[in-house]
């Protein structure tokens, strides 16, 4: 089985991202995108089930379990820039 390539364009992306993620008010976090839907899913708990939500102008859902953010949801997350 070949080994998976980390590219330094990859990298500087990541670099790029860090202060951003630094800035959410959760340390822990946990990240899934689906490609086929292209959806990009943040979660602060896991096992994450959200009670409520709310969708924003820019196609981000902000879900919470009562009053605590447990998550977002970005729609068209290839997209975003």
């Amino acid at each position: 089985m070949a080994k998976e390539v980390v590219r330094d364009d990859m990298i500087k992306e990541i670099f790029k991202a860090t202060p951003h993620l630094l800035k959410f008010p959760k340390k822990r976090m946990w990240i899934d995108y689906d490609k086929e839907a292209d959806v990009l899913y943040i979660n602060f708990k896991r096992p994450q089930k959200a009670t409520d939500s709310e969708m924003l102008k820019s196609g981000i859902l902000i879900r919470y379990r009562g009053d605590e953010v447990v998550g977002l949801t970005i729609l068209e997350a290839s997209q975003r820039k």
